[in-house]
């Protein structure tokens, strides 16, 4: 296949082929959609793998693909390296490494391995964050475009959130930091800083969200990836952040609307569908709805969310708690419709996929339910195990399912 840009690169979950899944969720509206049908629902080690290829460490971040190419971060910690691995998507041959080493400390949660920020590409360059390391653009071949060097990030449960591709630009952001957190877009072509919005420094004091908790950084930080949505004619940029929600003008970085009412840690990314925005806390945090203006539309405090994003499909949000549980919840009211545990071993980490009706999970020890969107009640159509130890999410692209693990990458197809 060959390598082109977007032709509409700015909105709608359709704005990308559907061979190609560009970034962490699929596309700039963070929907976790897929227009691709006819997808595996089966497989295990020995079913429906077209190949497996063994990563040299853990890693929690998600592939992207695009084209016959596929995108993975990775770190290896005993050479200080941090970088990332091409692959080619139908056989699974590496085709190159880039990356570069830091050897300063830098503070990061025992489950949450260094490059856990997914890369992002336009079929020109591609995108990565490295975290405290920097920021990185390459070409479709591995060659160094351009490089950004920002500081550290420093806090105790590290860093994740996956770059933005917006037009001409390329959205980061450069947290959790207590003192030097902020979100900017840099020229894709250059790295130039086009805006930059710092964020305030986190202020301790007493909760009025229903939030109970000590006001240290070990419970206040973003780990949200900002999304791109409609307003009016124009486009927002909509990002979770401690205590709220924000929206910017994505061209000028200019606040266009503040909302209230999340809890100090937030690590999913907001949803959305018919002028519904639905933000939610970790660990059973307050979930925050609004509408394309910012106008409240409902609020549930101590709720249920978790660490990965859920996906909505005919005005419901179907997601899943720290616990294991899964719900579906009315987008427009934040009813509870049902909740039920899935099957499998345990807990997720990762976030949901959707291709038409059927959505697609990942659970830490490495087994998969696919389940059928409906709010009726939990339909079950299979679950799968590849028996290795996973926090990411599924990818589709071209037919395959991409399941990055601890050990390996996976190419799921028929």
């Amino acid at each position: 296949m060959k390598y082109a840009l977007l032709t509409c690169a700015v909105f709608l979950p359709l704005y990308a082929h559907a061979d190609n899944w560009p970034s962490w969720r699929g596309d700039v509206t963070g929907s976790g959609y897929t227009l691709e049908k006819d997808l595996p629902t089966e497989w295990g080690p020995e079913k429906n793998v077209k190949w497996r290829v063994e990563l040299p460490e853990r890693g929690n971040s998600t592939p992207v693909a695009w084209g016959d190419r596929v995108f993975v971060t990775q770190a290896v910690d005993a050479k200080n390296w941090r970088g990332i691995f091409c692959f080619d998507a139908e056989t699974g041959k590496k085709l190159w490494e880039k990356g570069l080493t830091y050897e300063k400390e830098e503070r990061s949660h025992k489950d949450n391995p260094y490059c856990s920020a997914s890369p992002a590409t336009d079929g020109s360059s591609v995108f990565v964050s490295y975290g405290s390391a920097g920021f990185v653009s390459y070409d479709m071949d591995g060659n160094e475009l351009w490089k950004r060097d920002f500081g550290a990030i420093d806090h105790t449960w590290g860093n994740s959130t996956s770059p933005v591709i917006y037009g001409d630009l390329v959205i980061h952001y450069h947290g959790p930091d207590r003192d030097n957190a902020f979100l900017a877009a840099l020229n894709k072509k250059t790295g130039e800083t086009v805006w930059k919005w710092d964020e305030p420094r986190w202020q301790p004091g007493k909760r009025t969200d229903g939030f109970q908790g000590r006001d240290d950084e070990g419970i206040i930080g973003s780990w949200s990836t900002p999304i791109i949505l409609p307003k009016g004619n124009e486009k927002q940029l909509v990002m979770s952040f401690p205590m709220e929600i924000k929206s910017f003008n994505p061209e000028t970085g200019e606040v266009l609307w503040t909302s209230q009412g999340l809890n100090p840690l937030v690590y999913t990314s907001p949803v959305s569908t018919d002028n519904v925005i639905v933000a939610m806390g970790g660990y059973y945090g307050n979930s925050l709805a609004v509408d394309y203006e910012g106008n409240r539309v409902w609020h549930e405090q101590r709720h249920f969310g978790g660490i990965g994003t859920g996906v909505v499909h005919e005005g419901h949000l179907y997601a899943q708690d720290s616990g294991g549980i899964a719900r579906c919840v009315e987008m427009k009211t934040g009813k509870t419709v049902w909740k039920e545990r899935l099957p499998g071993k345990g807990k997720s980490w990762g976030s949901w996929v959707k291709s038409g009706d059927r959505i697609y999970t990942l659970s830490q020890p490495g087994d998969s339910v696919v389940f059928q969107a409906s709010p009726e009640k939990l339909k079950v159509i299979a679950v799968n195990d590849l028996g290795e130890h996973t926090n990411s999410s599924p990818v589709v692209s071209d037919g395959n399912i991409f399941i990055r693990t601890y050990d390996s990458l996976w190419c799921i197809g028929k």
